[in-house]
């Protein structure tokens, strides 16, 4: 199993940088920010410091979108970063939540997140690309590499990410969520023609180590509340009650009231008072070490290749070393 650290690209930047140096000698492969340009600082302006001051740490946006900008410079962007570090990005994407809601935008359609999805990998790679009808190649890129995880929750999105992308990123850790989230993208890879062990399976949600359940619990609830925005879509779309979510995934969000975006993703957030302590547990990896490398444990035997840690708490380092003192050397491939 591999693993990841996320984080937002709250100033200074040079702190994300040396939190990304930590995570790369305590054994983290992938460095992960978000990605909402009103809300933090520009990632991919950081990521380049990120490489430059690593050795061998891969990095990439969870999540990016095709809305907020034209394919062929994010592509281009991807490309710049590979040709000047080798091959060490990947373009974690979705449809666009916070980064289009905060701009007064709705979410992106799964039909032109499944285009962006072929655009901007064939781009990055050096390929041909049709956008907006007409044909684009980037003419300086040579053995360009550009994986693209889509994440997903519902079941047209997890159809899409089995379709079409090389990894599939799912925010949250519930084992029965996970385990059908990830059948129902292999099944849909199958479908399509495609190999499904082939899709990079990524679960990210908050891990907390330490005996204080309590604490850590408050300290992750906004990670329910965020992960809510993403179902009250599904609730929607689908209803209440539907053959196509479960209601493992929906009934929690019954008493939400709405959500402030100046919150988002940070301890304390009050647009998540309505997430039950059960979600919590349920979605994050709270505890002592010993219980994280129990659920990762069931998480790698569902087909789990990466966990990536989100690290928006008061113990940043803190979790950072204690996953690599503890967890990391356990669970390493």
């Amino acid at each position: 199993m591999d693993f990841g650290l996320v984080l937002q690209t709250d100033p200074p930047a040079s702190q994300v940088v040396s939190l990304m140096r930590r995570a790369e000698r305590n054994g983290f492969r992938y460095g992960w920010t978000f990605d909402s340009a009103v809300l933090w600082q520009e990632p991919f302006v950081i990521y380049s410091q990120i490489l430059a001051n690593t050795q061998k740490l891969h990095v990439g946006p969870m999540v990016t979108n095709p809305g907020t900008r034209t394919w062929e410079v994010t592509a281009s962007t991807f490309a710049t970063l590979n040709d000047m570090y080798g091959n060490r990005t990947v373009c974690g994407i979705g449809r666009g939540d916070s980064a289009m809601r905060v701009a007064g935008r709705k979410p992106n359609t799964l039909a032109r997140l499944g285009e962006a999805i072929d655009v901007i990998r064939d781009l990055a790679e050096g390929r041909e690309a049709v956008v907006d009808g007409n044909p684009i190649r980037i003419p300086w890129i040579r053995e360009g590499r550009l994986p693209v995880w889509m994440a997903a929750y519902g079941p047209k999105a997890l159809a899409l990410a089995g379709e079409k992308a090389d990894g599939f990123i799912l925010q949250l850790a519930d084992l029965y969520l996970t385990e059908w989230m990830i059948k129902a993208v292999r099944e849909a890879a199958a479908a399509a023609g495609r190999d499904p062990a082939a899709i990079t399976v990524c679960v990210a949600a908050p891990a907390y180590v330490g005996d204080d359940l309590a604490h850590a619990r408050e300290q992750c609830r906004w990670f329910g509340g965020m992960v809510g925005n993403h179902v009250a879509d599904l609730v929607s779309r689908y209803g209440e009650h539907s053959a196509m979510v479960p209601d493992e995934l929906t009934e929690y969000i019954k008493a939400r009231q709405g959500y402030d975006y100046s919150h988002h993703g940070r301890a304390g957030n009050p647009s998540t008072d309505f997430v039950p302590d059960e979600i919590v547990d349920r979605f994050c990896l709270l505890g002592p070490a010993e219980a994280h490398i129990e659920k990762l444990r069931a998480l790698r035997d569902l087909g789990v290749d990466q966990f990536a840690v989100y690290d928006m708490h008061d113990a940043r380092e803190a979790t950072i070393d204690a996953y690599g003192r503890h967890i990391i050397p356990v669970l390493r491939d």
